[in-house]
């Protein structure tokens, strides 16, 4: 298990490029099954992730040909069925959470899918119902095998269908939308998720052939068609690394320019950050945050306390609050941070309390941090990251902490970040990995 040694108190400068969306890269890698034909896909993240889904498509048949560090070519022209009943498929598919999305694309070209209940940060319960349900509706049969915990989708044929999602799960309307696009006949999605890489798949999956309206919106209409061709995509940047190096700025009193940022895609985000005091400026694509002596957290017009809370696309992406959380430590004044959908993501907030930040865990899902202002300084610590986004959340932490600081499990961290000691060593920071 490798960890990180982080020498705190270092400011930052320079620019620093994000890397392509993971989100996105774990749809539209799962969408290059509909098709025989190549697909071509600029801008993916070498993160641990996309790399173990890359290896899965290796195993299951598909030519994957590496282009350069970011640029693959995929082709699902000879899939090995067989494989799916292997202890290897298995082990492999249930250690990624984003093998779920290979069920749309498998059921819809080939009538069938084998499943592992799939792993992922432990954050909480993540109901994977909205996939099946919808997939269901589309005409799938599913079977549960609970002693080697697995799925078994079946389907002759899907037929397109009306249907209501209980929750805009982004994951959950991907699945769906790549069965549905091999399906007779129309489907209608309603209270679809709707956030930038869903529109991305959206867009790809229209440059393949399909035939899907209403893009960005949360009711998405597919008309079935019989096959899809090849196409090239690029995957947008990373709005969540994106969002780390607002934070990161912040916490290390440091100037920083964030290069092509896609800002239109980005929502609110930028003005999250800003409702900290965060001094936020943008140059044509790019983000600047100046250098600033400290900042103070916004209140409600009538003076009561600010809440930052995630929700579905246009809302706040949950992916973030754990690093504005952090940021409010050191900001002057009180916010309550509410995470609404998942149950653990909160229990980190102990670590950070071990470094003398003052935060009031009010229950799994809301957490007040009373922010002490610039004087303030973390203090340094041992910790273990215990999924993505804390891990990112207490890196930066460290990186701001007095002292030197080790983090444990950083595995969880390099699912979601590229090489981002060595990024953050460029501008100016001092992270030692340790096997």
């Amino acid at each position: 298990m490798a960890s990180f040694v982080i020498e705190g108190g270092h400011s930052l400068s320079g620019e620093i490029t994000p890397q392509g969306a993971k989100n996105e890269a774990l749809q539209v890698i799962c969408a290059t099954l509909l098709t025989k034909q190549k697909v071509t896909i600029h801008n993916i993240p070498s993160i641990l992730d996309v790399n173990n889904l890359i290896d899965l498509l290796k195993n299951i048949g598909v030519r994957v040909e590496k282009i350069s560090k970011h640029t693959y070519s995929f082709q699902a022209d000879a899939i090995d069925i067989d494989f799916f009943t292997s202890t290897a498929y298995y082990k492999q598919s249930s250690a990624l959470r984003g093998s779920v999305m290979l069920v749309g694309p498998l059921v819809a070209r080939f009538g069938y899918a084998i499943i592992p209940k799939p792993g992922g940060d432990k954050i909480g319960r993540r109901r994977l119902d909205t996939h099946f349900v919808g997939i269901q509706k589309l005409g799938a049969e599913f079977t549960y095998d609970p002693t080697h915990q697995l799925y078994k989708i079946e389907a002759k044929k899907l037929q397109g269908t009306y249907m209501l999602l209980e929750e805009a799960s982004v994951t959950g309307t991907a699945n769906i939308l790549m069965a549905a696009v091999l399906a007779q006949g129309k489907t209608t999605i309603y209270n679809a998720a709707c956030e930038p890489y869903l529109q991305q798949l959206c867009k790809m999956l229209n440059a393949m052939g399909a035939k899907i309206s209403g893009i960005g919106s949360n009711l998405l209409t597919i008309e079935g068609v019989e096959s899809l061709g090849g196409c090239e995509h690029t995957i947008l940047p990373d709005m969540i690394e994106i969002g780390s190096f607002i934070g990161m700025a912040a916490m290390t009193n440091s100037s920083i320019t964030i290069k092509n940022v896609s800002y239109e895609n980005l929502g609110i985000i930028p003005d999250s950050f800003r409702k900290l005091g965060i001094n936020i400026e943008v140059s044509g694509d790019d983000i600047i945050v100046p250098k600033q002596s400290g900042f103070t957290i916004e209140s409600y017009i009538d003076g009561s306390i600010m809440t930052l809370a995630d929700a579905p696309w246009p809302g706040l992406t949950p992916d973030l609050l754990s690093v504005l959380l952090v940021v409010a430590t050191k900001a002057k004044g009180s916010v309550l941070i509410h995470q609404k959908m998942f149950e653990s993501r909160l229990f980190f907030v102990d670590k950070l309390i071990d470094m003398g930040a003052q935060i009031i865990l009010c229950d799994p899902h809301r957490a007040t941090i009373i922010g002490l202002g610039e004087n303030f300084r973390l203090r340094k610590a041992v910790m273990s990251s215990p999924d993505i986004r804390a891990g990112i959340a207490l890196l930066i932490a460290a990186m701001s902490a007095e002292g030197t600081s080790v983090i444990h499990n950083i595995e969880q961290i390099d699912r979601g970040y590229e090489d981002i000691e060595l990024r953050i060593n460029q501008l100016g920071g001092k992270i030692k990995r340790e096997a």
